[in-house]
């Protein structure tokens, strides 16, 4: 019997129906080499792997983030191999190299394993994959509604109707709109079901916010949602987005690290002599991003705890109240000072947003539940 060898790391290239396969040999000098295309089904994976385990102590698998979610590190997991998912984003790349190949890509990936040059992500269990997807369908169905309500206001610029009101979509406006008519049949049709669209998009948005209410509760998760509503501009579909997106806080030990993640911090380009700061990076996670930039704006107006957010906060802790009174009263006089000094609104709601953050950050920690 052939004596079984050491480490090997396997690099996949996933796709829907074939994954490509590499094996890097464990020490800087072992062989990398292409192993072949095989069948995207688990019953292939799991042979080629076990196959492989009869050569080798240990295998250490990854393959790239992307459509085909992470049912296959599932799997290797189960059957007891090591296994990561990476950032393709922060996967390293020559600049000089103009051939991409699935084969190619198989073995950069399974020679950079092996080198500790991949950043694995964070992966969700199952239950948390299913709130977060929860999420997301209710973000797509917001962002449907806009579109549609834009459609409808294009329209009737277009036509010289003009709403003489400061609030739209309401019930006044919704009659306003109802009373308007055209010469042409075919006009008012047209306006018709644009309207009918928008009210379709919104029972949509209702349904997936009512699905989010139920569900949060029974979540391993839900005491954090709620204690993270006690900060100021933070909702139930905030703090629900928040937690489904970045999941474990504990992973980021520095508050810092979160912000990077999130691409709240500045960007920097600088060498020898000369030192460059730009805009924020805008790297990492955007679903997050433009909600804590979205919370921000409520920052601008003096500190005050008002009439709902004092029902929720009678419910929590009173180290968790005195985190969110200290939040406020922090960012609304940072908000006053960066105004004062001439800085851009949009800037100042950044660098909210970007303290903002940490108190979230320092909330989650506080009540996540015991691993």
């Amino acid at each position: 019997m052939k004596e079984k060898q050491g480490v090997a790391f396997i690099g996949i290239d996933v796709s829907k129906n074939v994954h490509v396969v590499a094996i890097a040999e464990d020490g800087r000098d072992g062989e990398v080499r292409d192993l072949g295309a095989i069948s995207a089904t688990p019953d292939a994976v799991g042979k080629l792997l076990r196959k492989l385990a009869r050569c080798h102590h240990r295998l250490h698998v990854c393959y790239e983030a992307g459509p085909t979610g992470y049912g296959l590190y599932r799997q290797i997991i189960a059957l007891g191999f090591e296994c990561c998912v990476v950032a393709p984003s922060l996967t390293p790349m020559k600049p000089g190299d103009r051939i991409k190949t699935d084969r190619r890509d198989a073995e950069r990936l399974a020679r950079l394993l092996r080198a500790g040059e991949l950043t694995p992500i964070w992966v969700p269990d199952e239950t948390h994959e299913a709130i977060r997807d929860l999420v997301r369908a209710r973000e797509s169905a917001a962002q449907d509604q806009r579109q549609k309500r834009q459609m409808v206001s294009s329209y009737l610029l277009r036509h010289g109707r003009t709403y003489h009101r400061t609030k739209t979509w309401t019930m006044r406006y919704r009659r306003w709109l109802q009373q308007q008519t055209f010469d042409h049949q075919a006009q008012q049709i047209a306006l018709q079901e644009m309207v009918l669209a928008e009210r379709h998009a919104v029972e949509r948005v209702e349904r997936l916010t009512a699905g989010i209410e139920e569900l949060v509760p029974d979540w391993s998760l839900g005491p954090v949602v709620e204690a993270l509503q006690a900060l100021r501009g933070v909702a139930l579909i905030g703090a629900v987005t928040f937690m489904a997106e970045i999941g474990d806080t504990r992973r980021f030990d520095h508050p810092g690290k979160l912000m990077a993640y999130l691409g709240l911090v500045p960007s920097e380009h600088s060498t020898g002599l000369t030192t460059r700061r730009g805009g924020i990076t805008k790297a990492g996670n955007s679903r997050v991003r433009r909600t804590l930039v979205e919370g921000a704006w409520t920052y601008r107006w003096p500190a005050r705890i008002g009439e709902r957010k004092l029902y929720i906060l009678q419910k929590l802790p009173p180290e968790i109240q005195d985190i969110a009174w200290k939040a406020q009263s922090r960012l609304t006089a940072r908000y006053r000072k960066l105004n004062q000094r001439g800085k851009k609104k949009t800037v100042i709601t950044t660098a909210i947003a970007r303290e903002l953050s940490a108190f979230m950050w320092d909330i989650a920690r506080r009540t996540m539940p015991a691993v």
